[in-house]
């Protein structure tokens, strides 16, 4: 800088006098170097400027101000206004900038750190002419630098903020750094451990001398045992792991990792006083214990075993427990072992029966666990016995008596319950329960087992006013004297008759009642039906004589002479009859659609008659109409149809369709093959049958189409 400021004392001005240098003087310069004008026009430039920015700028170019970067932003990374630019401040002020840091960007977006040293430059009359900037690029060394404090940064978070418990102790034993893993272990701010002497925080002396005296020697310290005392007073158990360093040979101070392993140290504490109780439960447990191997020899028993066995602890050990058992009860007691040694099964539970040193045979109980490596393989099996012959020989005799005592009331068909003397239910079988739909509560349900009761016209019988209840009152039986009606909790009734018999005791006082409870609704039901029969039989019978007598009337009207009314109306009762038939097998409660169409026309196609339609239910009134309609038509169809030449056929589909008012069936008779077909001159019978039994008696349509091929008829009746 010094010699450029000797142009000053030229006649020229400073500014032109500078950008009048030779350009080698220039390049020769070792440092990037440009000028601008007073108004902030590059004047010159040098290589190493134009390197920086990655350009070269226009000189003396208005849109060229300041700087020949291609875009400029401050230390922070922020857009730098051409009036911050370092230029313009020294330009606008006059004032030199010193070290400026500023970032450049070049066109091809490549970002570059530079040092700014701007000196302005004045003409003879002090003004400001321009200024000179020498660039220096540190791009590599602020990389450097922040890689250094990224690398501090990332230091300090590991150690302030690693999991593991830290902290450094000095040559003297002051704590000089701990990290928050190490406060929140011993539960201390800070401050109150920070500064504080190490020992302070040991609960053994001597523990925390050894470890200072190791470390100050240069012996390191892995997972070395120590107790600390944390701030609420409890002892947390720890592993310290550390070693010293030294300068210059000098003791400085220790790094220490300390490990809280207090959780794992109660637990081998509470194993240990476990293994404990559990030898001296295993010595006296009152049940016999045994371990066994993968094979099922006996490795380790106890006295209970011993006893219950009666084998010596010394003829056991090496035994297996096959041995122990009776051979029949080998194969399945051998299978359950293998099962679990395999893996298959962890434990279970098994009844058998061994055989003691003196022949005797017991029965046991053999509660059986595996005890299993990390890698889950078998190591020994823990089985746990107990004696239950007597139980055994208990659970048979009362097991006897109950079946016989169950065999005998359940084969009773109806339902038993008995009372004490207060009405309190103390039994019931199986079919009382079937009866009253509900588990009545022994002493508990008083009266009755059913949930509701009933008199016959419907009004309610209160249970203290039952028959049982009037048998136990009045001191006698109440058998066939009443009937009433039982209703479930799921609303369903049942009629029934009552025979309830009090009982007494030696002494003739009343201890209780029997009741049995016969369930009347087959017999009901029966007399309904039978009356509704007697009522459907005089409808039918009616409805019957009424279709005969217009049949006949009917068939006389179109017959030319009584040969053909013969004929005619016998066919018609026969296929009214065919249908009486199907309705009487399904006992006058409908029919389905294909057998009405069998009976109708079965006779009549002879193997030219294709049926197709799902499953249909027709009411009673419907299976009777759509009889005498199939029947007609293919009497129709037999005498003048299709079916009245070799080539004829006749098909016959129906579905089922939902309109407005419901379901809806559509059948669809269609005959092809036959004799020409002309449209008949006036209707006959035939179709007024049809039209009438479908539309008046059915409430249907009926469709009768005689195309030139073949009678086509559509028929839709509802339903309901």
């Amino acid at each position: 800088m010094s010699e450029l400021r000797l142009v000053e004392t030229l006649d020229l001005s400073a500014l032109d006098a500078l950008a009048g240098l030779p350009p080698e003087a220039l390049e020769a310069l070792p440092l990037a170097i440009y000028m601008t004008d007073g108004g902030g026009r590059i004047v010159a430039f040098n290589r190493r400027a134009a390197e920086i920015w990655g350009r070269e700028p226009r000189l003396h170019d208005p849109k060229e101000l300041y700087c020949g970067s291609y875009r400029a932003y401050d230390t922070a990374g922020r857009p730098l206004p051409l009036s911050a630019a370092p230029m313009a401040v020294a330009l606008s002020t006059g004032k030199s900038q010193r070290d400026q840091e500023v970032i450049i960007e070049r066109p091809d977006g490549a970002r570059r750190t530079v040092l700014v040293n701007i000196e302005p430059v004045r003409g003879a009359d002090g003004r400001v002419e321009g200024a000179v900037n020498c660039l220096v690029d540190i791009t590599a060394r602020r990389e450097i630098e922040e890689a250094l404090r990224q690398s501090q940064d990332d230091l300090a978070d590991f150690f302030d903020n690693a999991a593991m418990a830290l902290h450094i102790v000095d040559a003297s034993g002051i704590i000089l750094r701990a990290n928050q893993a190490e406060l929140d272990l011993l539960g201390y701010r800070r401050d109150q451990y920070v500064g504080h002497h190490i020992a302070e925080f040991h609960a053994d002396e001597e523990v925390i001398g050894e470890i200072l005296a190791r470390l100050s020697c240069g012996q390191p310290l892995d997972s070395h045992p120590a107790r600390l005392r944390a701030r609420d007073g409890s002892i947390r158990h720890v592993l310290v792991t550390s070693n010293a360093r030294f300068r210059g040979g000098k003791f400085t101070h220790t790094r220490c990792f300390t490990v809280d392993v207090t959780e794992q140290h109660l637990a081998a504490e509470a194993r240990r006083e476990a293994e404990t109780r559990l030898a001296a439960t295993y010595s006296g447990a009152p049940v016999g214990i045994t371990e066994t191997d993968r094979e099922g020899r006996l490795v380790r028993v106890n006295e209970a075993f011993v006893e219950l066995t009666g084998y010596s602890r010394d003829e056991l050990v090496g035994m297996t427990f096959l041995e122990l058992t009776v051979e029949e009860d080998r194969a399945r007691s051998a299978e359950l072992y293998k099962q679990q040694v395999s893996g298959e099964i962890d434990r279970y539970v098994v009844e058998k029966r061994y055989r003691r040193k003196d022949g005797r045979i017991i029965d046991v109980e053999v509660s059986c666990s595996a005890v299993r490596g990390d890698d889950g393989a078998f190591r020994y099996g823990v089985r746990v016995l107990s004696d239950i012959t007597d139980r055994k020989r208990a659970e048979s005799d009362l097991a006897e008596n109950e079946r016989r005592n169950r065999e005998l009331l359940e084969a009773l068909p109806m339902a038993v319950y008995t009372t004490d003397a207060e009405g309190r239910i103390t039994f019931y079988n199986r079919a009382a329960v079937e009866f009253s739909g509900r588990e009545p509560t022994l002493g508990d349900d008083s009266w009755c087992v059913s949930w509701k009761l009933y008199w016959p016209d419907g009004s309610p019988l209160p249970h203290d006013q039952c028959p049982m209840a009037l048998a136990i009152r009045d001191r006698r039986s109440s058998l066939g004297e009443y009937e009433a009606v039982a209703e479930r909790p799921d609303g369903t009734r049942t009629p029934f008759m009552p025979f309830a018999t009090p009982f007494f005791d030696a002494d003739g006082a009343l201890v209780g009642a029997v009741n049995m409870l016969v369930d009347i609704s087959e017999r009901k039901r029966a007399e309904e039906r039978q009356k509704l029969l007697i009522d459907e039989l005089n409808h039918r019978v009616k409805n019957t004589l009424a279709t005969v007598q217009s049949i006949a009337v009917q068939t006389a009207r179109d017959s030319a002479d009584l040969p053909g009314f013969r004929k005619a109306f016998e066919g018609r009762l026969v296929a009214l009859s065919r249908a009486h038939d199907v309705l009487t097998r399904e006992g006058w409660d409908g029919a389905d659609l294909k057998d009405v169409v069998a009976g109708a026309l079965g006779a009549l196609a002879d193997g030219r008659l294709e049926l197709d339609g799902p499953p249909v239910r027709l009411s009673p009134r419907a299976a009777l109409s759509l009889s005498l309609v199939l029947h007609e038509m293919g009497t129709n169809a037999t005498k003048y149809g299709a079916l009245s030449c070799a080539g004829g056929r006749v098909s016959l589909d129906w579905t089922v369709k939902a309109n407005g008012k419901g379901p809806e069936l559509e059948l669809n008779w269609i005959e092809e093959g036959g004799p020409k077909v002309t449209q008949p001159l006036r209707e006959g019978f035939g179709a007024r049958l049809i039209r009438r039994s479908v539309e008046r008696d059915l409430e249907g349509l009926a469709d009768l189409a005689f195309r030139e091929e073949g009678l086509a008829c559509r028929i839709a009746v509802p339903l309901l």
